[in-house]
């Protein structure tokens, strides 16, 4: 499978509104970009003819009004971005990463505490394929 291409800011706006209304006209994803910016509504028809080219969406054309859907979930994108930013950025330490976003904005405690669960759910998952793996060496 061939990585998806890295979406332009004003792409990712398009996405963000797939994503919040599902599969949509051109029309429905420029309503709610003109309630962000005036855009014009040939502007969001040729982005999305681009995004459509690129990979970034399909679009259904069973119908006389073609239907765009994203390729990737927004957890997919946001994951693919982060990869590319780590990579590009700190040399692919997530360490660094995460250091850096937490000295750059102060986390609530909701926050916090979802990366506590986060980190302990690592732990566990570490202790689980030692252990597994550990079984496997015996075996072998």
């Amino acid at each position: 499978m061939s990585k998806t291409p890295r979406p332009t800011d004003a792409e990712l706006a398009i996405l963000r509104v797939l994503w919040q209304l599902g599969p949509s006209t051109v029309r429905q994803v420029h309503d709610v970009l003109m309630r962000e910016r005036p855009t014009a509504y040939t502007t969001a028809l040729k982005l999305m003819q681009i995004m459509t080219e690129k990979g970034l969406v399909r679009r259904d054309e069973a119908d006389r009004t073609h239907i765009y859907h994203p390729r990737l979930t927004e957890e997919q994108t946001q994951r693919q971005l982060l990869r590319d930013l780590m990579d590009r950025a700190f040399g692919g330490s997530s360490s660094k990463l995460v250091l850096q976003a937490l000295a750059s904005k102060r986390a609530s405690s909701d926050e916090l505490a979802e990366i506590r669960r986060m980190l302990e759910r690592g732990k566990e998952s570490a202790r689980e394929s030692g252990i597994e793996s550990e079984v496997r060496d015996e075996r072998d």
